[in-house]
């Protein structure tokens, strides 16, 4: 049974160390650290072209939650075609409403851009929806939703905190996905629970970053002035590390 292994990457280092690794796809974003936003056409294009994988962008405007203005869907709905038109294989993104269902309406727009982008480059984009799902009020009725849309993959951690915690709900999915849409298990997965992960759901899909930490290359070094969130030092790089993939690769070739 083939497994795919997609990582989720903000960088050309990160994209470069998962390819060595054994990735099978890249998601490509930008501030993994604060779950990820829309990435440059430029990253994308380096990417591409230094790793020759498959990958799928997200589009994400914000950091925080899913329910998005009109100025947001517009931007998200130019930035699909601008990120198809750049060589983006997929496009990765949800949007949710007030009440926590799926906003169809709000979608349909975003992935129609994104197929508009990939028909007039002559090639297929495959529409996933990402862990907006993991916080929308019905999992069932969204997975349908998706059905409709045409989307080709889901990201869940099975609305838990980790895959691990939401392993039952992420067998339920499974079975109902069928054939018609990739369920990707995604959140808290590593090449130590890949084998129970896959026994316990099914899934044939998973998704991690293999992040580890570097310290920076600055030598001089200005403590105290904080230039992002609290808490985080701006002397740490967060990376994929070639060897977590590996890990996790031969975890899955094991299965």
């Amino acid at each position: 049974m083939n497994y795919t292994l997609e990582v989720c990457v903000d960088s050309t280092a990160s994209a470069l160390a998962a390819k060595r690794g054994g990735a099978d796809r890249l998601e490509l974003c930008a501030d993994l650290i604060i779950g990820g936003t829309t990435p440059s056409p430029a990253l994308l294009r380096q990417v591409k072209a230094e790793t020759g994988l498959p990958v799928r962008a997200l589009l994400r405007p914000r950091f925080g939650d899913f329910c998005y203005d009109r100025y947001e869907l517009a931007q998200m709905a130019e930035c699909a075609a601008e990120l198809v038109a750049a060589g983006a294989d997929g496009i990765v993104t949800g949007v949710l409403t007030p009440a926590g269902a799926l906003d169809l309406d709000a979608l349909r727009p975003i992935y129609a851009a994104a197929r508009q982008a990939a028909e007039k480059a002559h090639r297929t984009v495959d529409c996933t929806l990402h862990r907006a799902f993991d916080v929308c009020c019905d999992p069932f009725a969204a997975l349908e939703a998706a059905k409709q849309l045409g989307l080709a993959t889901i990201l869940t951690s099975g609305q838990a905190a980790s895959a691990p915690q939401g392993a039952a709900l992420l067998r339920q999915l499974v079975e109902a996905a069928g054939q018609e849409v990739e369920i990707l298990v995604g959140a808290g997965v590593s090449a130590a629970n890949i084998p129970a992960l896959a026994a316990q759901t099914g899934a044939r899909a998973f998704h991690l970053s293999g992040k580890q930490v570097l310290d920076s290359r600055m030598t001089f070094r200005r403590e105290g002035v904080p230039m992002g969130l609290p808490g985080f030092s701006e002397f740490e790089i967060w990376q994929t590390s070639e060897a977590n993939i590996r890990a996790a690769r031969t975890a899955l070739d094991a299965l």
